[in-house]
């Protein structure tokens, strides 16, 4: 089944990454590759490596917070998300902003489990988008999909919706209890990007609990 994306969604991005915002006034494709090169962003094998393999016609360039999208799909993490491996990385929202909370959460935890701290702060910047197209919606449904312990089967089904041309996968959100997430495989249908409200993001290495604190401007 399709259906359309989550209006807006939301997406949370580490404030220690800052907004960059090179490739907003480019106008041309050939600006965008000198301002990838300027930035050294194609120093970056892997980031060559994805670029090629992100059509032409799907960068995005010339409007609003373009490098934040550019980043999302070029900066993959290494061992891939829940629809997408490693190779190239995909555009992740929630269709709400306490989901996009619980899911970073989620991943700051694992991450002060690791570190063997009892707590882990960090501080978010916050976005809002519209996704253009239609999603393989697989809410409610395909628990393989949806396990919490592995992405395997999810990044074998991702990646062949991207190789098939599909616009991306509407989920349950498996951090958030009721919530729905979305992954967007084509930059181009990521649009009206805006960033919103930072947010401060506590958790305890031994406790399921989050607290997310809006900061001041």
């Amino acid at each position: 089944m399709q259906a359309p994306a989550p209006q807006p969604s939301h997406r949370l991005i580490p404030s220690r990454f800052p907004p960059i915002g090179l490739f907003d006034t480019v106008a041309t494709t050939a600006d965008a590759e000198a301002v990838m090169e300027l930035a050294g962003w194609t120093n970056d094998r892997l980031v060559r490596q994805r670029l090629a393999r992100l059509p032409q016609h799907e960068w995005v360039f010339g409007r609003a917070n373009s490098s934040i999208v550019m980043a999302a799909f070029l900066h993959a993490a290494p061992g891939g998300s829940r629809f997408n491996g490693p190779e190239l990385g995909a555009w992740y929202a929630a269709a709400a902003l306490v989901t996009a909370i619980a899911e970073v959460g989620h991943h700051l935890r694992r991450e002060a489990l690791a570190r063997g701290t009892e707590t882990l702060q960090r501080t978010f910047r916050s976005y809002t988008a519209r996704l253009a197209g239609s999603y393989r919606d697989i809410r409610g449904s395909e628990p393989e999909l949806h396990a919490s312990d592995s992405y395997a089967a999810g990044q074998a089904f991702g990646e062949g919706l991207r190789a098939a041309g599909e616009d991306g996968v509407l989920y349950d959100s498996v951090r958030h209890r009721g919530g729905s997430n979305v992954c967007a495989y084509r930059p181009s249908q990521v649009l009206d990007v805006a960033q919103a409200e930072h947010l401060e993001v506590t958790v305890s290495a031994q406790e399921k609990r989050i607290e997310a604190r809006r900061l001041g401007a």
